[in-house]
């Protein structure tokens, strides 16, 4: 727990990213519209996703045991959440939160 445990990436176009980001670094995609999981040629690194038309950032994700909690401690710290805790269809609770300074980065809790 408290780890970096995921990146994403947001673009406005998936192919220009594909490109750029397999002739730079040899990563490969999945091809779904909306959220594309990366796979890098290191087994080891930390895996990560496109999010397709959410261009403008690219961020780091903290696994956290829990996410409502983070984000009112990160609250009273001086941040601020920009999307409140969240649950995905498959179960996933995440949030993205800004710290004092603007810097933006993600958290979330492993599915139940």
């Amino acid at each position: 727990m408290n780890g970096i445990g995921w990146f994403q990436i947001g673009v406005s176009d998936a192919q220009l990213a594909h490109r750029f980001y397999g002739e730079l670094f040899g990563w490969t995609f999945a091809e779904d519209p909306a959220y594309q999981m990366i796979t890098t040629p290191d087994e080891g690194s930390i895996r990560g996703g496109l999010a397709v038309g959410q261009p403008g950032h690219a961020v780091f994700c903290v696994v956290v045991e829990d996410v409502p909690g983070v984000c009112e401690k990160a609250e009273a710290a001086g941040g601020k959440v920009l999307v409140p805790p969240t649950t995905s269809d498959d179960g996933l609770v995440f949030a993205n939160i800004t710290d004092p300074e603007g810097n933006h980065f993600g958290i979330f809790q492993p599915r139940a």
